[in-house]
């Protein structure tokens, strides 16, 4: 099984996305769009596992608790590795330290399980596009610079859940296992 650990979007925050991204999308060649139903918060991905080991995973991720909820903020955007090769368009997630500590417990409680850290450092984003070639680079660079400033809207998680990503033809498809109550404490 291919897993991963993520914060999920609300739907008002996707559709703002969606509606930005279509400034882009039907005019700008080359990239892979990502499909915007699917977009989450990776928090955590640690990849194949077998389907026996979900039991511990599950009970790994049950005992984060964080007692408060996490302020989002989605806005801006921009490239990874940079801008001037990337690979991926982004669009960004603006939040307190809170954020960071939650998707540090993630990986702390994932480490003894085999599962190795991340090695680089946790940036929050939304992946919106990838680049196999540089085609459509200079266009979407364009486009951005008339495109009005990238505000997405706001809100509060207060439960990650553990995934399943089914690697499909036509993009994953993805698979809840399981629903963690940072904030409060109860998962199921």
């Amino acid at each position: 099984m291919r897993l991963f650990v993520a914060l999920d979007i609300p739907e008002d925050v996707r559709r703002a996305l969606a509606a930005w991204v279509a400034r882009f999308r039907d005019s700008v060649r080359g990239p892979r769009w990502t499909r915007l139903e699917g977009l989450h918060l990776t928090l955590k991905f640690i990849g194949e596992a077998p389907s026996e080991r979900v039991g511990e995973i599950r009970s790994a991720l049950a005992a984060i608790h964080r007692g408060v909820s996490i302020d989002l903020r989605f806005r801006g955007s921009g490239f990874f590795p940079n801008e001037k090769h990337p690979r991926v368009f982004w669009a960004g997630i603006e939040s307190g330290p809170e954020l960071q500590e939650l998707a540090e417990s993630v990986e702390r409680q994932l480490v003894p399980l085999g599962f190795p850290r991340e090695a680089r450092a946790f940036q929050p984003h939304l992946t919106l596009a990838r680049f196999p070639s540089p085609e459509g680079i200079e266009r979407l660079r364009e486009k951005l610079a008339a495109a009005p400033p990238a505000e997405f809207g706001a809100s509060r998680a207060r439960e990650f859940h553990l995934y399943q990503s089914i690697l499909k033809p036509n993009g994953a498809e993805y698979t809840r296992l399981a629903s963690f109550d940072f904030a409060g404490g109860n998962s199921r």
